[in-house]
C-alpha cells in the first residue's frame, strides 16, 4: 500500500509524475475525471496533451483551450454559442473560462479560452479602462458572468469586465494606429464577443445573434458588422469601416511611436485610479474568476476557502485569489483549481503547490512555503491511492526545474531575421519562413531570462505572457511629438525654447520646437529619444509658468498621402462638462465609433491640439459637442489657425449640450442632446448641407474719464472677442453674469438643463423691478451714424434669428426699413428691451423686441461700467468703446437636413453595414 501511495504523493506535489509517451505515462486527470488540455493551441511538436481515455472530454477543437464536461443543469440556461435555451437537464460547462454548450454545437466552438486567448492574439494591445460605472445587461469577457456590481469598460472598445477580472482581460484592443513595426497595408475585422443588442441579425444567416442572457454573437469594433461566431469566418477578412467609412480616420494613416507611453496617455484619455483588487464576486467550486485580497468567509463543512497567491509579487502586494475545494480534496483539484483561478493552462505536472506559513506576511517574499507532504487523511485500511491532504488556509503556486523551455515565437512584420523577446532583450536562435501562425520551438535551457524568472518565483502569469518575435533586425529612428500649452502668449520660437529649457531642463540635441502658436501661447516639441519624451511629458504636467499650469499631450502623425480618395475624416471635439454627465457619455461612444485619435477633449489642452493633428488633412469636418460657448471657442480657434491648415474652411456641425443651445436649433440640431444614438447623428453628420454664417469681431477699448474732459487715460490694453450669435449689454447679460455666479459657487448643481433655466428664471423675478436707463448709459451709431435710442434696459446685437433659448427677438413682420434677416447676409441687428417682463413676453412668443437698426459697422460708447455678454459669456466691461465689425471670410457650417418620413414597413434599427449603438452606458 505504501508503494501505490507514492505516485499519487508526487503527482500532489506536481510536475513529478512520469510524462506522457513514456512507458509508465497515463492520462492527465483533472479533478473530475476530465482530461485536460495541452499546455496551448499552437501547432507543430509538444502542442498535444498526450494520449486521452475514451468519453473523458467531449470532442471539440483542441485550438480553444476549453475544458469541457458535462453537467446538470438546476436553472434555465443558453447556449453561448448559438444563443439559444439549453433543452433538458445536460450542459457542457468549461471549468476555466464558464462557456456553456450543447453538446451538438462542441464541435462548432471556435471561440478560445480565457485561459489560451492571449496566445492567439497576433498584436497585443492594452485597453483603457475608465471609471467604475453600472452596466445592465452585460457580460464580463473574461468569465462570461453577468455585470451586477460596478465593473469597468474600455475607453476604446467595447470590452466589459469585474474589477477582479482586469489582470485576466486578453490584451485584444483595437489597433488605431501603425507603430513602425507591425504595420499592414490591409486592415481586418476586429471582433468583439457579446454585448450585442438583443434584436442584433446575423450579417450571414439574418438570424438573431444577439443575446440579452449570455455572451454570444460577434461584432466588428470598426464596421459594425454583426454575426454569429460560427457564420463570421465565412465573411471577408477585410474590414472596409462600414456606414462611417467615410468620416473614420483609417488606422493605417495614422503613425505613433507609443514605447513608453500607455493607450491612456496616446489617447489622451483622462487617467482614472486603477482597479483595486478585491471588489469582485467569490468563485465557486470548478469556476473562476474567484476575487482578488477579498477576506475569506467563513467556510462551509464540506467546503475549504483557499488563498492562492502565484508567486512573489503578489504576495508581496497581498494579491490573491480564492477558491473553494472539498476539505477532502484530492492534490491533483487543487493544483487545477488553482492554475485555473489564474488562467494557467499549461501542464499541471510542472507545478506544485507550497503551503504558507500562517500568518502569511506580504512583504516577507522569502518565505518559499513547504510542499504539502502531510496532513494526510487516511482512509480505512491505511494510506493507499485514497488518500486525500489536508489543505492549509494559503499556498502559493511554483514552477518545477525545467531541463528544457518551450518558448512560442510569433512573427512580425517583414523577413523574419533574429528572435526578439522585448525591445530590450535578444536572442541569437534563428527561425524558419514565417507561416502566419505562432511557432513553437523546444531548446535547451539557455534562456537564462526565462529560467531565472520561474526559480525566483516571479509571477506565473506573468511568465505564461512573455511573447517572443521573430523581426527584422533593424533601428526604429525615435520621433515624439509633444504638444505643450499653458505658456505665456506673445513670445517667440527662441523664447519660448529658452522658457522651457529653464522650467524642464530640456536637451538641446535632442528637443526642438516645430510648430509655434503664439497666440494660444502653445508649441509643438520634436524629441528624438524616447527616454527624454517621457521625462518631458511628466515633467511638464507638474509645472506651472508664472502661476498658470501646463499642459502636455502626446500627438500622432496623420499620415495625409495615405488617406482614400473619398476620405473627409471627423475632427471631433467634446466638453464633458456641457450637459451634465452626458458630455463624458459622448467622448467615449466616438471614440469607439471612430479612431480614438480624431476625439479630442476640451478640457484637456483646449481645441488647437486637434486643429494641429488634422493640419495636413487635404479635407475634413468638425463636430462640436457643446453648448454656444464651446462652439465659439471651437470657431475662434479655427480662425486663428486657419493659416496653418491645409484645409482652411472645414464646415463644423454642432451636437447641443449647453442650456440656451441657439445656434444649434439655427441649423437644426435641436434645443439640446437628449440622449440620442451617438451612431445616427454620426450619420446626420455626414449627411449634413453646408451654410455659411458670418462672424463678428468686438473691440473692446475700455478708457475712464480723467481731469479733463477730453483727456482719458487707458485702464487696460484693448482686447478682441470673437461673436457668433448675438452681444447683449445691459438687462440681458446682467442675469447672465448672476446665473455664472451662481454657477461658480455650486457647480455640482447645474447638471441639468432644466435646472439651468429654473435658476434663470429665479434671477429674473429679483430683476423685475430694476431700472437702469440704459439709453442714458450708451451711445450707439451704425455706419458713422448716430442712432437715437428709445427707452430700454437691454440693447442686443443678433446675428441669428434665435435667442434666449429659441425666442424670435427680431420678430417675423416685415418692415420696409429693413432686410430680411439671414445669418449670411452680412449685417447684424439691433434689438431693444426695455426690461425683464419684456424679455420674458419675448420668450413666451407673446411679444417681440424694439428694432433700432441694422448694419455692418457699429460702434458703442459705454459711459459707465456695464454687464455685456457674448454668446453667453458675461463680463463687467468698464467705460469706453466697443467696435463690432464684420471678421473676415464666412464660417462654413453643417445645417441637419431635414429628416424624410419613414416608410412602412421599414425595420427600425436597418443598420446591414452601420457600427450599432453601443450600450451599456451608466445610467
Amino acid at each position: 500500500m505504501a508503494a501505490a501511495a507514492e505516485p499519487r504523493a508526487r503527482a500532489w506535489l506536481g510536475g513529478s509524475s512520469p510524462r506522457p509517451g513514456s512507458p509508465a505515462s497515463s492520462p492527465e486527470l483533472g479533478g473530475r475525471g476530465r482530461a485536460r488540455p495541452g499546455p496551448g493551441p499552437g501547432p507543430g511538436p509538444g502542442s498535444g496533451s498526450g494520449p486521452e481515455r475514451a468519453g473523458a472530454r467531449p470532442p471539440g477543437p483542441a485550438a480553444t483551450g476549453h475544458s469541457f464536461r458535462k453537467v446538470t443543469l438546476t436553472k434555465p440556461t443558453f447556449c453561448h454559442l448559438c444563443s439559444d435555451f439549453i433543452w433538458g437537464l445536460a450542459g457542457f460547462l468549461c471549468d476555466v473560462c464558464n462557456f456553456m454548450s450543447h453538446e451538438k454545437c462542441l464541435k462548432h466552438v471556435k471561440t478560445p479560452c480565457s485561459s489560451v486567448a492571449p496566445s492567439l492574439v497576433r498584436v497585443p494591445v492594452a485597453h483603457c479602462f475608465g471609471l467604475r460605472g453600472l452596466y445592465k445587461r452585460k457580460f464580463c469577457a473574461v468569465c462570461r458572468k453577468g455585470l451586477e456590481a460596478p465593473a469597468l469598460r474600455c475607453e476604446v472598445c467595447e470590452l466589459h469586465v469585474h474589477p477582479d477580472c482586469v489582470p485576466f482581460a486578453c490584451s485584444d484592443c483595437r489597433q488605431c494606429h501603425r507603430d513602425g513595426h507591425r504595420d499592414h497595408d490591409t486592415h481586418h475585422h476586429h471582433w468583439r464577443e457579446g454585448n450585442l443588442p438583443s434584436g442584433a441579425r446575423c450579417e450571414v444567416c439574418r438570424k438573431t445573434c444577439g443575446s440579452s442572457d449570455v455572451l454570444a454573437g460577434v461584432r466588428c469594433e470598426w464596421c459594425g458588422v454583426q454575426a454569429h461566431s460560427v457564420c463570421s469566418t465565412a465573411l471577408a477578412p477585410e474590414c472596409t469601416f462600414g456606414r462611417l467609412h467615410t468620416m473614420v480616420l483609417p488606422p493605417a494613416c495614422v503613425r505613433l511611436l507609443s514605447r513608453n507611453f500607455s493607450k491612456m496617455h496616446c489617447f489622451r484619455i483622462s487617467e482614472s485610479p486603477a482597479p483595486e483588487p478585491g471588489e469582485g464576486d467569490d468563485g465557486a467550486e470548478g469556476s473562476s474568476p474567484a476575487s482578488l485580497g477579498r477576506e475569506v468567509l467563513p467556510p462551509e463543512s464540506s467546503k475549504h476557502t483557499l488563498k492562492v497567491f502565484d508567486g512573489n509579487d503578489a504576495l508581496q502586494r497581498n494579491h490573491f485569489r480564492v477558491i473553494t475545494v472539498p476539505r477532502l480534496a484530492r492534490s491533483e483539484e487543487v493544483l487545477e483549481a488553482a492554475l485555473r483561478a489564474y488562467y494557467v493552462a499549461e501542464d499541471p505536472r510542472d507545478f506544485e503547490l507550497q503551503a504558507l506559513p500562517q500568518p502569511v506576511h506580504a512583504a516577507d517574499t522569502g518565505a518559499r512555503g513547504r510542499p504539502w507532504s502531510g496532513g494526510v487523511a487516511e482512509e480505512e485500511g491505511g494510506r493507499g491511492p485514497g488518500a486525500r491532504e489536508a489543505v492549509p488556509e494559503a499556498c502559493i503556486i511554483r514552477a518545477l526545474p525545467r531541463t528544457q523551455e518551450v518558448l512560442k515565437i510569433y512573427p512580425a512584420w517583414l523577413k523574419p531575421r533574429v528572435l526578439r523577446a522585448s525591445s530590450w532583450w535578444r536572442c541569437s536562435w534563428v527561425a524558419g519562413k514565417s507561416s502566419g501562425r505562432c511557432w513553437r520551438m523546444k531548446s535547451p535551457c539557455s534562456s537564462g531570462f526565462v529560467t531565472s524568472g520561474r526559480s525566483l518565483g516571479t509571477s506565473l502569469r506573468q511568465m505564461n505572457q512573455m511573447r517572443f518575435y521573430v523581426a527584422e533586425s533593424r533601428a526604429v529612428a525615435p520621433h515624439v511629438r509633444l504638444f505643450v500649452g499653458g505658456l505665456p502668449p506673445g513670445l517667440s520660437a527662441q523664447e519660448y525654447g529658452s522658457l522651457l529649457d529653464e522650467a524642464v531642463a530640456t536637451k538641446a540635441g535632442l528637443v526642438s520646437v516645430s510648430h509655434v502658436y503664439s497666440s494660444q501661447g502653445a508649441v509643438v516639441l520634436d524629441v528624438t529619444c524616447f527616454a527624454e519624451a517621457e521625462r518631458l511629458y511628466m515633467l511638464v504636467r507638474d509645472t506651472a509658468v508664472h502661476g498658470r499650469p501646463l499642459t502636455a499631450l502626446v500627438l500622432p502623425d496623420v499620415l495625409h498621402t495615405n488617406l482614400p480618395p473619398d476620405c473627409c475624416p471627423l475632427l471631433v471635439f467634446v466638453n464633458p462638462k456641457s450637459g451634465g454627465l452626458k458630455g463624458r457619455d459622448l467622448l467615449c461612444s466616438f471614440r469607439k465609433l471612430l479612431n480614438p485619435h480624431q476625439v479630442f477633449e476640451l478640457t484637456n489642452g483646449g481645441p488647437l491640439p486637434g486643429f494641429h493633428v488634422f493640419s495636413q488633412v487635404p479635407c475634413f469636418r468638425v463636430l462640436v459637442c457643446g453648448g454656444d460657448g464651446t462652439v465659439g471657442w471651437v470657431l475662434a480657434a479655427l480662425e486663428e489657425t486657419r493659416r496653418h491648415l491645409a484645409c482652411p474652411e472645414p464646415s463644423v456641425a454642432i451636437l447641443p449640450l449647453g442650456t440656451g443651445n441657439d445656434l444649434g436649433r439655427v441649423l437644426r440640431w435641436g434645443a439640446g442632446y437628449s440622449g440620442e444614438d451617438p451612431f445616427s447623428v454620426l450619420v446626420s453628420v455626414d449627411e449634413a448641407d453646408a451654410v455659411l454664417m458670418d462672424r463678428w469681431t468686438i473691440l473692446l477699448d475700455a478708457q475712464e474719464a480723467g481731469g479733463a474732459e477730453n483727456s482719458m487715460a487707458d485702464v487696460e490694453p484693448p482686447k478682441i472677442v470673437q461673436m457668433s450669435n448675438y452681444c447683449g449689454i445691459g438687462i440681458d447679460a446682467e442675469l447672465s453674469l448672476d446665473f455664472h455666479h451662481a454657477r461658480e459657487e455650486e457647480p455640482g448643481k447645474f447638471t441639468s438643463r432644466l435646472h439651468n433655466k429654473g435658476v434663470y428664471v429665479r434671477v429674473g423675478l429679483q430683476k423685475i423691478s430694476h431700472s437702469r436707463g440704459l439709453h442714458r448709459e450708451i451711445r450707439l451709431q451704425v455706419e458713422q451714424r448716430e442712432v437715437e435710442l428709445p427707452s430700454i434696459e437691454g440693447l442686443i446685437f443678433i446675428n441669428i434669428p434665435s435667442w434666449g433659448s429659441g425666442a424670435d427677438l427680431w420678430g417675423s413682420d416685415s418692415d420696409s426699413r429693413f432686410e430680411k434677416p439671414r445669418m449670411d447676409d452680412g449685417l447684424l441687428e439691433v434689438v431693444g428691451v426695455t426690461g425683464v417682463m419684456h424679455m420674458g413676453q419675448v420668450q413666451g412668443g407673446l411679444r417681440s423686441g424694439i428694432r433700432i437698426a441694422q448694419g455692418s459697422y457699429f460702434r458703442v460708447t459705454l459711459l459707465k461700467a456695464t454687464p455685456v455678454q457674448v454668446d453667453g459669456e458675461p463680463w463687467i466691461q468698464a467705460p469706453g468703446h466697443m467696435i463690432i465689425s464684420a471678421a473676415g471670410p464666412k464660417v462654413h457650417m453643417l445645417r441637419k437636413t431635414k429628416q424624410k418620413p419613414r416608410k412602412a414597413g421599414t425595420p427600425k434599427d436597418a443598420r446591414a453595414d452601420g457600427v450599432p449603438v453601443p450600450e451599456g452606458d451608466p445610467k
